[in-house]
């Protein structure tokens, strides 16, 4: 039996990076590493790159790594806004920005804390 999940319209603030996504969106968190405490964003739960489709503007964004350069962040060339990750703790793993994620108020949301400090091999990361 195939399990269908919601599906989302996404978008940077400017629009140039459009997307959809057909995950579940809790266990909704923040992280705790030094890029995640800076930027602020709540994020999705983690779902396979296979449930995130680039609409338009792939070639609007830009990459992002730090640290052991295992992650992947995204963000919009234009306005700087991160639309999606994937993750250090499994490559095989996306995270949305539940912000750029339209009809979802992410301030009604639960959202917990993922530990992503613990993982650094890089002081401050």
């Amino acid at each position: 039996m195939t399990h269908t999940h919601p599906t989302y319209q996404g978008a940077c603030h400017c629009g140039a990076v459009r997307f959809e996504l057909a995950a579940e969106l809790q266990p909704a968190v923040r992280c705790n590493c030094s890029l995640c405490r800076r930027k602020g964003a709540a994020m999705s739960a983690t779902f396979p790159e296979a449930q995130l489709r680039i609409l338009a503007g792939e070639d609007k964004l830009s990459l992002y790594q730090f640290n052991t350069k295992v992650a992947r962040h995204f963000f919009c060339k234009t306005c700087g806004i991160y639309p999606f990750h994937q993750t250090r703790k499994d490559p095989g793993l996306w995270r949305v920005n539940l912000g750029c994620l339209e009809g979802v108020d992410v301030f009604a949301l639960e959202v917990g804390r993922a530990d992503g400090a613990t993982l650094s091999v890089v002081e401050d990361a």
